[in-house]
């Protein structure tokens, strides 16, 4: 199996990051592999938070007013991109073959990236899986503290836990209803 961004060129990444801006979009992920259904370019689509869209005394930690991205973003991005590739199929390294594209948000159960996406989703439920024991446990469940000087804040029931950002292995939100 091809690794998901070794195969994909810079060039490409540009592209979809220009289309993907020019909706107010950010590029979130980007893929070329091969699955069971034959090769897939995934492009994962996110929007950039809104300015002062952060928690503040005025919003409640995990407040996010920002539209999710939608279908006709989707669409909209496959549509420009599509039509690109097929101009410039050089662009996607196919080796000749065929393969599908496919052009989605993160979801409701997102995975997590970085200091700005602890920030972003402060007060929302969360699951971290670090590298080694922190604390004498790699599995954490609560909501998000934020970032202090380099930990990420698990709030779970009366326990702050301190997780290093540099020893998580994976993180996702949590779907709340």
């Amino acid at each position: 199996m091809t690794s998901s961004r070794d195969a994909v060129s810079e060039p490409l990444r540009a592209a979809a990051a220009r289309i993907a801006r020019s909706y107010g979009l950010e590029l979130f992920d980007l893929q070329f592999r091969r699955e069971s259904i034959g090769w897939v370019l995934r492009v994962t689509l996110d929007r950039e938070p809104a300015p002062g869209e952060t928690p503040g005394a005025d919003r409640p930690a995990g407040w996010v007013t920002e539209e999710p991205v939608g279908i006709d973003d989707c669409r909209r991005v496959s549509e420009d991109l599509s039509a690109l590739l097929d101009v410039e199929p050089d662009l996607v390294d196919a080796g000749g073959r065929g393969y599908t594209l496919e052009v989605s948000s993160p979801g409701l159960d997102r995975p997590l990236r970085g200091e700005t996406d602890y920030r972003r989703f402060a007060g929302r439920l969360a699951k971290i899986v670090t590298l080694a024991p922190v604390g004498g446990q790699s599995h954490f469940a609560g909501r998000l503290g934020g970032i202090d000087r380099g930990d990420v804040l698990v709030v779970e029931g009366s326990r702050t836990h301190r997780v290093p950002l540099g020893q998580i292995s994976r993180a996702r939100l949590e779907v709340e209803f």
